[in-house]
């Protein structure tokens, strides 16, 4: 399928309940500080006013998206990056506590090995404790390298641990659309998030180091494109079966 077309799939994929695609508490694997509230901005919220909130896990620290700022070093870029994802969660409703940091370095998670399984089992133990039913990982569509190391967890748990399991795209909103990808119809659902599309967008602003105002000396910093916002704070969010 070309990617146009995926992409039409997946604004026609059906409308479902939350308690369809989230019955229980829900583990969120977001590769960087951003991805939770551009990908489940609009689940957090819901699963919070349904009295379910979930589990968010930020796998990086977050510290490469402007590696040549002098003002921001990655000391001072990490400790920015979590706090804005605690305030984009707790716009969304969530509370600190329901929040993890794995601190892994940015743009070099490990894919296999000895730390890839070491975080797995990490995440398998916070899905016990919790009581977690479904796993949400970024979509392995997502061209970046984190983002499909987060994917991996998420497949290495549902093998290794029988925990179902989500994927939300990201930044396969933007793959070429005349890119052809090796795969059939997709397969997933839809969540209307009308309600909470507001919200959604205040947490996602609320990661500024990302829009760059904040950090501007570093023009090969990264920026999010206007193009990934219109893509992603709409009006539903989409869940791909694995």
């Amino acid at each position: 399928m070309k990617a146009a077309s995926v992409h039409a799939a997946w604004r026609n994929l059906p409308l479902v309940p939350l308690a369809a695609i989230a019955p229980g508490t829900a583990l969120i694997l977001a590769p960087h500080a951003d991805d939770e509230s551009l990908g489940c901005g609009g689940l957090i919220a819901a699963s919070c006013r349904a009295g379910r909130p979930p589990i968010v896990v930020i796998v990086t620290d977050g510290a490469a998206s402007h590696p040549h700022s002098r003002q921001w070093p990655a000391v001072r870029l990490r400790q920015q990056r979590r706090q804005e994802a605690l305030r984009a969660l707790a716009c969304l409703g969530l509370e600190p506590e329901r929040v993890v940091f794995l601190n892994q370095p940015d743009a070099s998670t490990a894919h296999e090995g000895p730390v890839f399984d070491h975080l797995v089992r990490e995440l398998a133990l916070l899905a016990a404790r919790h009581g977690c039913s479904t796993v949400f990982a970024p979509s392995p569509l997502d061209p970046h390298c984190d983002h499909e190391a987060v994917w991996k967890m998420g497949l290495a748990l549902h093998h290794r641990h029988a925990l179902p399991l989500l994927a939300y795209p990201v930044w396969g909103w933007l793959v070429a659309a005349e890119t052809a990808l090796d795969l059939g119809p997709p397969v997933g659902v839809r969540l209307d998030i009308t309600p909470y599309r507001a919200l959604k967008a205040r947490a996602v602003s609320a990661h500024e180091s990302q829009y760059g105002g904040l950090i501007t000396d570093d023009p090969t910093g990264f920026s999010l494109p206007a193009s990934l916002l219109a893509a992603l704070i709409t009006d539903f969010e989409v869940f791909l079966a694995p």
